[in-house]
């Protein structure tokens, strides 16, 4: 579906100001999107959360970390705020799982095998297997480790991350290099029958095909009554196309990648220009200083 865009930063409101009043639900990515490019979170974030929650509308952090990040990046304002975590495949509310999409074992077991043999190739990539209580990784160099911290706060080496006794939801492969141009590539076997999303510059996820960002917010959005036209979605890269055909009002960062562009109904100022507050504000005329 073809959308015009309508720039935040140009100065133009993309809707009438009557609709600007029925906003329930507000879903953002996190890195590239809330986050700028130092990974913070901006300083106006915890008012603009209490306004929101003061005009019932329910904010929801949708990303590729793990709950446990998550959990802590909102700590002390995470009351009754809803987490889609690991590109969709786990939602928790207030520590209670609200729903999950599991990998089959064998399938999370072959992922990692598949990176293994990349590595051996000579490509510079490592697998964190994604389970509910922990991720778990075999590489300890301290260049991965770092990169696994971001994301992970409760990781764990082990000998053998297909033996780990854990429900998996996902399997994550970090590629020093390009991971859009090397390791989906290698994962193709596994798009037949499964989701393979690159979901950042250096990121590839495998996770069954049933689950996203998007399948996860319109299970949101039906538990709780809330239409399409009552949701704002923001995203920059290609882990948050489906969630952006879940809302009316569906905005890609202006630094997001090329198809996200295409795909969202408007433009919000980059990450590293507090696009999302910035967008907030303006939408739903929070005071915010900005």
């Amino acid at each position: 579906m073809p959308y015009s865009h309508a720039p935040l930063s140009t100065g133009t409101d993309p809707r009438p100001a009557e609709a600007r009043a029925d906003i329930r639900l507000v879903v953002t990515d996190m890195d590239g999107t809330l986050l700028d490019d130092a990974k913070r979170a901006p300083a106006g974030l915890p008012r603009a959360l209490r306004l929101l929650r003061e005009r019932g509308v329910l904010f929801c952090p949708a990303s590729g970390r793990q709950y446990a990040t998550l959990a802590r990046e909102f700590e002390g304002v995470a009351d009754g705020m809803v987490f889609i975590a690991e590109n969709g495949t786990y939602v928790v509310r207030d520590g209670v799982e609200l729903s999950s999409d599991p990998l089959e074992a064998g399938v999370a077991a072959a992922t990692a095998r598949a990176a293994r043999e990349l590595a051996a190739c000579g490509a510079d990539v490592g697998a964190v297997v994604c389970g509910k209580r922990s991720a778990y990784i075999e590489r300890a160099d301290e260049p991965f480790l770092a990169e696994v911290r971001k994301y992970y706060l409760n990781h764990r080496v082990v000998d053998d991350v297909t033996a780990v006794d854990d429900e998996i939801i996902k399997v994550a492969l970090f590629d020093f290099g390009s991971a859009e141009h090397t390791v989906a590539p290698a994962l193709g076997p596994f798009a037949a029958t499964h989701q393979v999303v690159v979901s950042g510059e250096h990121w590839v996820d495998v996770m069954n095909r049933t689950a996203n960002k998007g399948a996860a917010v319109r299970r949101l959005q039906r538990e709780l009554g809330i239409t399409p036209a009552q949701t704002m979605v923001f995203g920059d890269y290609l882990n948050d196309l489906e969630m952006l055909d879940t809302a009316e009002w569906s905005f890609a960062m202006a630094n997001a990648h090329p198809e996200v562009v295409r795909r969202a109904r408007h433009i919000a100022p980059s990450n590293n220009d507090n696009g999302v507050l910035r967008t907030l504000a303006r939408v739903l005329d929070l005071p915010l200083p900005l």
